[in-house]
């Protein structure tokens, strides 16, 4: 299953996946009943980073973003981000897929 808003854990060394980080931003604000814009605000980020945020287009985050986002929206950050380690079952699993 593919997540448009999935973001890639690359090792510096060597270019591999390490894992891939699923962003569960949109959920959240869902389930807060909240708007990009109304989390903006409140969090003193652009709409911009945010949107980027949210669709995974990111290669890092500040723990200080994170801990306002996590403040604004009342979660913690396990909430907003997870994570799939890519392991050799895995690599294995999706060369069998194509």
């Amino acid at each position: 299953m593919k997540h448009k808003n999935l973001a890639a854990v690359v090792c510096p060394e060597t270019g591999n996946a390490l894992a891939k980080i699923t962003i569960n931003l949109d959920l959240m604000l869902v389930r807060r009943k909240m708007s990009l814009t109304q989390l903006s605000q409140r969090v003193g980020l652009s709409l911009t980073n945010l949107s980027l945020l949210k669709t995974g287009k990111v290669r890092g985050i500040r723990f200080s973003t994170l801990s306002a986002i996590c403040e604004a929206l009342d979660c913690q950050p396990g909430d907003i981000l997870s994570i799939e380690r890519d392991t050799d079952e895995n690599r294995r699993g999706e060369a069998t897929r194509g």
